[in-house]
């Protein structure tokens, strides 16, 4: 979970040409079968996506194949300078397109061509090619640029974490903007090349592996490079920056495991480490709940104490905000962000009104951890979380279906979220649930997905109707009846999860 700029999503009004991305519905084909078809001009992209949440989000016109992000870092002023080329398709005939990004630009060429720029709304960069660009065309679009992200500001905020000794590059919703221009949305996924000059001694950790150890530049300075080639959401992209022990290793079947723990971590570090190290138990254990795991590295970053406060599952390698580990070890919380490599990584919102997709899912991971350690069954859970919200708590007015753009990360699209997860449990069977998981992860694998099309394959794969279940859960306000609950005798028994599992929560959703 992660501060939502609400303030910043004002509608805008889109244009019509280039809204729809290479694998999404686009729009009718030309009338007048048979005979010629007069092309439109050429059209600006559209600055967003129409996201229903955040409209101004992502661009249209255009679908990105890959960034190569290659940046000079300086943590004593937090300076950043950089070059990102991104490798992208036309999708329709354009004389402009956007580009989502903050800092102050040098120059951008449109395939070796100078293009000029203008900025526009809270975040667009607006690029005009020399030449008009045409569907269908291969872009290699190279932006220059330098700033410093902790001063550059959307309605007050910045998703750039600056600390003592370095740098976070972590947030959700958005975290692009602040650090590498991009079509900033889950509908446009890439691979990703991220390299990051730093003074000898300080490291950088980011997505995927790396292809080399880092590389001594002149000055003291040291190239750490990074490389993911499973597609990727630009939020899911991150840097971590400063002072860092790695840890490395491989799993059995030889995939990389690199784990990171901040050196400000003090007394916090060996509950962070007994908790993180766990990360290819745990992945191995949701392996076969959720089907095989999607990507190319496993691991996970212990960010340092003035740091970020929340949990990311940024791809291949979540990064934890301190706060977790204040209490001891705590795997309740690597468990939620391991179970989003496969639901809001692999499969992401289409649209980020389906935030339930991510978080009510990850959220029951928890519960199916808890009852694998013997900690309380995921039935006990549930009678737990569904007692302690009481019928009159603002809890039961959110709706995790649809919680609003101010509400994406509300507590109740965690807590209800998974209450729904094991009411379409019950309602199905163990048989049928557990075939209806692996399944979505499997064929919308790299994709993106809807509520509405998780519950077509739970029809489909169950053969009920489940109408009334999501709809009760997911979009009515109120305190679903419990009949089963309501009968019992005495209040439930706290399960031994459950001060884990609130208080990682109460971390993740403020």
């Amino acid at each position: 979970m992660r501060r939502v700029l609400t303030a910043a999503t004002t509608a805008l009004t889109l244009t019509t040409a280039g809204t729809m991305l290479a694998g999404t519905p686009g729009q009718a084909a030309p009338t007048g079968w048979g005979r010629p078809v007069v092309s439109a001009a050429p059209q600006p992209g559209a600055p967003g996506l129409g996201d229903s949440y955040f409209p101004d989000y992502g661009n249209g016109g255009y679908d990105v194949e890959h960034y190569d992000v290659r940046l000079r870092y300086e943590p004593a002023t937090d300076l950043l300078t950089g070059t990102t080329t991104i490798l992208a398709t036309a999708t329709a005939d354009l004389s402009t397109f956007n580009l989502d990004f903050l800092l102050d630009v040098e120059s951008v060429r449109v395939n070796g061509w100078a293009a000029s720029t203008s900025t526009a709304g809270a975040h667009e960069l607006v690029v005009t090619p020399a030449r008009t660009v045409t569907r269908g065309q291969q872009l290699t679009i190279v932006v220059r640029y330098s700033g410093v992200p902790s001063e550059a500001l959307v309605n007050g905020y910045t998703g750039w974490t600056r600390t003592d000794d370095g740098a976070l590059a972590v947030n959700e919703p958005e975290s692009a903007w602040w650090w590498f221009p991009s079509n900033d949305h889950p509908l446009d996924k890439a691979t990703y090349d991220i390299s990051v000059s730093v003074p000898t001694g300080v490291e950088v950790i980011s997505n995927g592996v790396q292809p080399r150890p880092p590389l001594a530049e002149a000055g003291n300075r040291s190239r750490w490079i990074w490389r993911t080639t499973s597609p990727t959401a630009t939020y899911l992209a991150f840097m971590a920056i400063g002072q860092y022990d790695i840890v490395t290793d491989t799993t059995p079947s030889g995939q990389p495991v690199i784990n990171a723990y901040s050196t400000s971590l003090g007394a916090l570090g060996p509950a962070a480490r007994a908790s993180i190290e766990r990360t290819a138990e745990i992945v191995d254990w949701e392996s076969g709940i959720f089907g095989p795991y999607p990507f190319e590295a496993q691991g996970g970053v212990a960010g340092p104490v003035d740091g970020i406060s929340f949990a990311l599952e940024t791809q291949t390698r979540p990064v934890y905000g301190p706060g977790f580990w204040r209490r001891g070890a705590n795997t309740y919380v690597v468990t939620h962000e391991l179970a989003h490599q496969w639901f809001g990584d692999s499969v992401s919102v289409a649209d980020w009104r389906n935030i339930w997709l991510n978080e009510g899912f990850a959220s029951y991971a928890e519960w199916l951890w808890s009852e694998e350690q013997g900690e309380g069954t995921a039935q006990e859970v549930f009678d737990f979380t569904y007692a302690s919200y009481p019928a009159d708590d603002e809890f039961w007015q959110v709706l995790p279906g649809d919680p609003g753009a101010a509400r994406v990360f509300d507590n109740a699209v965690y807590d209800r979220g998974a209450m729904t997860l094991h009411q379409l449990r019950l309602a199905v069977g163990d048989d049928a649930f557990f075939e209806i998981l692996p399944t979505w992860t499997a064929e919308r694998r790299y994709g993106n997905g809807t509520i509405e099309q998780f519950q077509a394959l739970s029809e489909r794969i169950s053969g009920l109707d489940l109408d009334d279940l999501f709809t009760t859960w997911l979009f009515t306000a109120g305190r679903p009846d419990v009949a089963s609950a309501a009968r019992k005798a005495a209040p439930p028994v706290e399960p031994r999860s459950w001060a884990k599992i609130r208080e990682s929560h109460h971390l993740m959703s403020h």
